[in-house]
């Protein structure tokens, strides 16, 4: 099969790097990728906002299945498009439809959708600049700490957790007046603080069954002991030590199963990745938020734990023919350090010469994310660089292999978390 992967970070780079795992792929393309991409498919420089360049790529590169990587594609509703066009027919696609989307592209939606499914979720109010005096008035009758949600999506970026109450007061207005996350803030969720550890569940639906891939941990925070603004996500660890069989059983009867039975009730089609955030308070599982793609930081360490063949699950997906396959995973633990630019997730500088990436061996692969080629060399080219991912017996041998890698990359003011893993 040939197939088209949409995105340019170290999740599509590992999505490429499964798929060459399968013995039914022929080529692999990536729109627009990076230089990991790159060196084992073909990069297209075309603007992935622009649908009808997807599908003349398709058309013309005889295309047999698009994977959508990235949330905005899919909120934009290109899942819908390539479904719709008499041309793209025999076209498979993996990713919800843009109804489905809107579970990530609007946290309002998301929690009306959980409450109506009876899915346990923080309680929670919408506010918008109509009526922002309530909810001013809202945050004093509260408890801190504060947690604000800008309703669209926002890069991982849009979640203010904070525990002044004038400070609460000021960010609000600051979203819903002065744009402080753009159109993405104009309605805000104002939402309980629930105190527990978070950890990440990926599910794989065709609409109809569903297969639950190998739960991860982030770390969203860019400071040592998940302090100062949120990014993209610092790193990652799957299995997840603290996540038991009687937790995790729970997390599939009180959340996945209604979930998904809650599109079906709904009739929003939905045919690709579900990710669940999750939050453990004292051993019950609550949802924080819906994402509509896998995750990235961790893509890169629940793909290499998968044994199955990637690309018949993509196809199954597609087909409506999940219940069929079977889905094994390996026992191995993987841990990833994410190497970013200095000063990210604010103001970074790009084009910085990167030295002494290992080449991939079994114990450790680098997946490229903001990179690209200048000169036969690696430059950087975004906030998050590289994804340093190793597996050991256990998180701790595996997090040892990844920083000793990282420690032999460098590039100008590069920074990384030291302490992944550190609640564990």
């Amino acid at each position: 099969m040939k197939t088209l992967i949409i995105g340019s970070g170290a999740r599509e780079h590992a999505f490429c790097w499964k798929l060459l795992q399968s013995s039914f792929i022929d080529e692999i393309f990536v729109a627009p990728g990076n230089a990991g991409t790159s060196s084992i498919a073909k990069n297209l420089n075309i603007d992935i906002s622009n649908f009808d360049e997807i599908k003349t790529a398709i058309i013309n590169l005889e295309i047999d299945l698009v994977i959508v990587g990235p949330e905005i594609p899919l909120i934009d509703g290109i899942v819908d498009f390539i479904n719709n066009e008499k041309d793209l027919q025999n076209v498979l696609a993996v990713g919800p439809s843009a109804k489905g989307a809107m579970l990530e592209g609007s946290k309002d939606f998301s929690k009306e959708f959980m409450l109506k499914h009876s899915i346990p979720t923080a309680a929670y109010k919408t506010f918008n600049t109509d009526n922002l005096s309530d909810g001013l008035s809202y945050l004093e009758t509260i408890k801190p700490p504060y947690v604000l949600k800008a309703d669209g999506p926002a890069a991982g970026k849009g979640v203010l957790i904070l525990n002044e109450l004038e400070e609460a007061k000021t960010e609000l207005v600051n979203m819903l007046q002065n744009n402080k996350f753009g159109q993405s803030g104009t309605t805000v969720v104002i939402e309980e603080f629930l105190d527990g550890i978070e950890l990440s569940c990926f599910v794989l639906t065709d609409g109809k069954s569903y297969k639950i891939l190998p739960y991860a941990k982030d770390y969203k925070r860019i400071g040592e002991g998940d302090t100062g603004l949120n990014t993209g996500g610092m790193g990652s660890i799957s299995p997840v030590p603290f996540a038991s069989k009687v937790f995790l059983r729970k997390v599939e009867e009180r959340i996945i199963k209604p979930t998904i039975e809650g599109l079906q009730k709904d009739k929003i089609p939905y045919k690709g990745f579900v990710f669940i955030g999750l939050i453990n308070v004292k051993d019950e599982p609550y949802v924080i938020e819906y994402n509509v793609r896998m995750g990235d930081p961790e893509t890169q360490v629940v793909l290499p734990r998968i044994k199955s063949d990637f690309l018949e699950l993509m196809k199954a997906t597609a087909t409506q023919t999940l219940s069929k396959t079977k889905l094994e995973l390996f026992s191995d633990t993987y841990s990833n350090v994410v190497m970013v630019a200095g000063g990210y997730p604010e103001a970074y500088e790009k084009g910085n010469l990167i030295s002494g990436i290992p080449p991939n061996t079994e114990e450790t692969i680098i997946f490229h994310a903001g990179t690209k080629h200048k000169n036969g060399d690696f430059v950087t080219n975004g906030g998050r660089v590289l994804s340093v991912v190793s597996k050991g017996l256990n998180h701790q041998k595996a997090l040892s292999q990844s920083y000793e890698k990282v420690s032999e990359i460098d590039f100008k003011e590069k920074y990384y978390r030291k302490d992944i893993g550190f609640d564990l």
